[in-house]
């Protein structure tokens, strides 16, 4: 497995939409396939918003992205690790946590110093896990959710 920039693999845009509208969209019931299309074709290289794919010789595993804001109704804090996604069959085998580690990386890179995500509590222990901790817990529309941070650079 490896990690590749969106940029890299453009012909995946419409499938990884479709992906992010049918896994997240129960957060955003409006954002439509085109949507998140577009939001995709945004997405920079070497700076944010940028999208990162997990692939192997039979194709791409999942996604990650690296956003100024990741829902309208929490900007109070910026950037966000968002959009984590694996499908079925890269689940179970480190795809998410790889691609997580490379999202920290890559905003430490980009001088970014604490990184955000939101999460329901079935997966807090699981970021726990890979190092993030519990920023504070609210309400988001239907989900109760929890934010966390990371500090991307040591000292």
């Amino acid at each position: 497995m490896h990690i590749v920039n969106l940029h890299d693999r453009p012909a995946l845009l419409p499938a990884l939409a479709a992906a992010h509208v049918q896994a997240f969209g129960e957060l955003l019931p409006d954002w439509t396939l085109p949507q998140a299309e577009q939001e995709l074709r945004a997405q920079q290289r070497h700076a944010i918003p940028c999208t990162w794919l997990a692939e192997d010789d039979a194709g791409w595993l999942g996604s990650v992205s690296l956003l100024h804001d990741d829902h309208e109704q929490i900007r109070g804090w910026s950037p966000w690790l968002a959009s984590l996604y694996v499908q079925p069959r890269g689940r179970g085998k480190g795809v998410g946590a790889q691609l997580v580690r490379h999202c920290v990386a890559q905003a430490a890179a980009l001088g970014v110093s604490i990184l955000y995500l939101y999460c329901e509590a079935p997966m807090v222990d699981w970021y726990l896990n890979l190092g993030w901790r519990v920023h504070t817990r609210l309400q988001l529309g239907p989900l109760a959710i929890t934010v966390m941070a990371m500090e991307t650079r040591q000292g």
